[in-house]
């Protein structure tokens, strides 16, 4: 999706009901057996408080980068063995070649700290089978790259030293192991489990377990279910996205997860997170430069947040384990933004306002954050559906200077009195303070 201004979002959204499909509202379910719904929201408070993370694609597809044969292949670069139709084997040589001799988990940890992000999810294994860690379960790993060395356990540490929270994405499908479709797939499924129980053993705490991959025909619910309740039985307090089952009605998983897609209206009522790349391939590509500006990542943050949704957002290394430039300029663009701002965004909740011409609002007990986007060129902002305000208006650029002019608007709402200059090009924040009323959205009563 490339946008190119505030509202543009709204006019290339899917309808809701098309997105539900096709990115898989989370279902009506509840809490696991063994679970209550205070403890599901005390596992869940850390993930809905951080709102946004970083997704990072890195395996033996960041070594073609996007081209085969000299030839570029259509498509996200992370599914070049499958668009390009490479043989198992051949693509499998590419382990021999994989040295990430510039990888470097305290820099990247670094990269995340300074964009603002709160939690980190990388493919610890991708659909090509290839895995950034060394498992016992198989040789098709770090250990038979010239590189030799477990990925995942130097970035868990950083993560852990850091106060991020560390979680893996794993895919469920396979194209390597030859247990991985057919009448053999149960086999396959101890193995996966085997190299999960690594995964959540080995490593220290683990945020969420973040799967894809489950359009495969071998794979049903009931597995989904099983393998969730596996899996917090090692880790009480693990967070597993709705990709573990089929992404339909009483589907497993605690979050929904649409890609590359904000809902028009959200998901309300249930926990949810867009991932979305920063270009437009997920893996590292050569030719990839469909770059997202920081001001249309910065307000989709906005967006997502103004809805209750997370926003995941990634980033995909060169095969040297470098974070591209252009990747790393936008994170810190937005990071710059979330230093000022940045009480707006982590544990809010959705808008009580519903649309706003102007812009988005988030909001915390006692407070409305007005995310403006389009300045007024007079000088007033109204903010429809608020009442009378017993506190204070201020720019939470300047919190100290609590001295924005407030006054009821006779059709509803209130004025609020703002400089003649935006203080932020992005998006400057409004914060109402105090004790306000919030009427109820309007009807159409005819």
């Amino acid at each position: 999706m490339n946008c190119n201004g505030p509202y543009s979002l709204f006019r290339q959204l899917l309808p809701v009901a098309i997105l539900f499909a096709l990115a898989g509202a989370p279902a009506v379910r509840a809490a696991l057996p063994e679970e209550t719904e205070a403890q599901k929201d005390a596992r869940m408070d850390w993930w809905r408080d951080a709102k946004f993370g970083m997704f990072i694609h890195w395996g033996l597809y960041s070594i073609p980068a996007g081209q085969w044969d000299g030839k570029q292949v259509p498509g996200y670069a992370e599914w070049i063995m499958n668009r390009a139709k490479i043989p198992r084997d051949e693509y499998a040589k590419l382990q021999k070649q994989f040295n990430p001799v510039k990888y470097n988990a305290d820099q990247w940890v670094d990269i995340a700290k300074r964009a603002g992000v709160k939690y980190i999810v990388i493919t610890s294994k991708h659909h090509d089978g290839f895995c950034l860690f060394n498992s016992e379960h198989t040789d098709y790993d770090m250990a038979g790259t010239p590189y030799g060395r477990d990925l995942l356990k130097p970035l868990a540490d950083a993560c852990h030293r850091n106060d991020l929270g560390i979680c893996w994405y794993h895919s469920i499908m396979d194209w390597h192991h030859p247990d991985a479709s057919g009448d053999r797939f149960p086999k396959y499924v101890d193995h996966m489990k085997a190299q999960l129980k690594e995964l959540v053993t080995n490593y220290g705490k683990i945020g969420v377990l973040w799967f894809d991959g489950e359009w495969i025909k071998e794979w049903d619910e009931q597995q989904g279910i099983d393998l969730e309740k596996y899996l917090r039985g090692i880790q009480s307090d693990l967070i597993v996205n709705n990709r573990v089952g089929k992404r339909k009605p009483r589907s497993p998983g605690d979050f929904g997860t649409p890609e590359q897609e904000i809902p028009a209206s959200g998901i309300p009522g249930w926990d949810w997170e867009t991932c979305m790349t920063i270009n437009s391939t997920w893996g590292y590509s050569k030719r990839d430069d469909q770059w997202k500006t920081t001001e249309d990542l910065v307000r989709k943050l906005i967006d997502i947040v103004s809805k209750g949704g997370n926003f995941l957002l990634n980033v995909g290394p060169t095969a040297e384990g470098v974070i591209p430039e252009k990747s790393v300029e936008r994170l810190e663009g937005m990071g710059r933004w979330l230093a000022v701002n940045g009480d707006s965004i982590y544990g809010t909740t959705a808008s009580p306002l519903g649309s706003i011409p102007w812009g988005r609002c988030t909001a915390k007990p006692g407070k409305l954050f007005l995310h403006v986007f389009d300045w007024p060129q007079d000088g007033k902002l109204l903010v429809p559906r608020v009442g009378a305000l017993d506190g204070s208006a201020y720019l939470l650029a300047d919190p100290s200077q609590k001295s924005l002019t407030v006054a009821p608007c006779d059709a509803g709402g209130l004025w609020i009195t703002v400089p003649k200059e935006a203080p932020d090009a992005i998006a400057s924040v409004i914060v109402l303070e105090g004790k306000f009323n919030i009427a109820p959205p309007q009807t159409d009563t005819k």
